[in-house]
């Protein structure tokens, strides 16, 4: 059982109320409050110590990492960052910790416009949860349901930087000193493709963040939109970094290892051009990697025939650990 396995068993079930357009299953729960112009975008997370981050992890890291992972969700629905609620449980209080830790957490909620409006403290194992707020306008978020047979596979940005970051750091892989920085950048501050979301709005027929791993979040694309996807691994977009790993790593790291907060998406045919045209105004690159297929799975091919990877994706409940 994964951590999605477990949230279908006991906790998905039918929504009640009128106001919950969206309810478990999604980046982002969704609902409409009466009188309100737009659509209320909702998602929560949880970093703990040992398993998101390490004991030694500055608290600037961990402040901005615990926002910038809801702040992928939002930005996986189209959303625009509205609040945040933070519920922080501390061994004891550290002053020096705290203070980067909120200078972290407050660098980005500047840089997205979000406030913080409420939470909780409380003593015990240091773990972060924050639960974050968007608005959409009523039926245009970006959902996992919506690929069809014949869209597009895209995904922003690069794949693996995260998970050369994290290799560097556990002395399991030499890099040249110019890509050093950079991987361990994306690794501790992810940038959340907020604006990117926001403009694949009226283009993606799906989207998800790259949390897990590609592999296992396009499968929530995939399953909840009921087909199958072909991807051409020479597609995918990989750094110079990447590229001088690539013997020691093949292409697992940038399809499993996850942390890479990018954003994978498909677009039918004829939003094609429309997509080429919000390209050039974005921060990042948007990559065709393959095609979405009638019928379910996924199907990966690196020009010599089909690949298989070590493993699915990151799941919480799997004894195996990291790569």
């Amino acid at each position: 059982m994964d951590e999605f396995d477990l949230i279908e068993e006991f906790f998905t079930r039918p929504t009640r109320r009128a106001e919950v357009v969206l309810g478990v299953g999604d980046d982002a729960a969704l609902l409409t409050l009466a009188g309100a112009a737009n659509t209320l975008a909702v998602t929560t997370d949880t970093l703990i110590e040992g398993v998101h981050f390490l004991p030694s992890a500055p608290g600037f890291d961990v402040g901005y990492k615990a926002l910038a992972v809801n702040v992928s969700d939002l930005a996986a629905m189209g959303a625009c960052p509205l609040a945040f609620l933070l519920s922080l449980t501390l061994p004891a209080v550290d002053r020096s910790w705290l203070a980067g830790f909120r200078d972290g957490l407050f660098a980005l909620a500047d840089a997205v416009g979000l406030d913080l409006i409420g939470g909780d403290t409380v003593r015990g194992p240091l773990a972060v949860t924050i639960t974050a707020l968007g608005t959409v306008a009523p039926g245009t978020a970006l959902r996992r349901d919506g690929a069809r047979p014949g869209d597009r596979v895209y995904v922003s940005g690069l794949l693996g930087e995260a998970a050369l970051g994290f290799f560097l750091r556990a002395g399991r892989l030499s890099l040249p000193p110019e890509f050093q920085e950079s991987v361990l950048a994306r690794l501790d501050r992810p940038w959340p493709r907020i604006h990117e979301g926001q403009a694949l709005v009226g283009i993606a027929s799906a989207a998800i963040d790259i949390s897990d791993g590609l592999v296992a979040d396009l499968g929530h694309i995939l399953k909840a939109s009921g087909v199958g996807a072909r991807l051409d691994l020479r597609r995918l977009p990989l750094s110079d970094a990447y590229d001088a790993a690539f013997p020691t790593l093949g292409y697992d790291p940038a399809l499993v290892f996850g942390d890479d907060y990018e954003l994978c998406f498909t677009v039918p045919p004829e939003r094609v051009p429309a997509l080429a045209g919000v390209a050039s105004r974005l921060m990042c690159g948007l990559h065709y990697i393959g095609d979405i297929v009638a019928g379910a799975g996924l199907t990966l091919h690196d020009g010599q025939g089909a690949y298989t990877p070590a493993r699915a994706g990151y799941n919480h409940f799997d004894d195996a650990g990291s790569l």
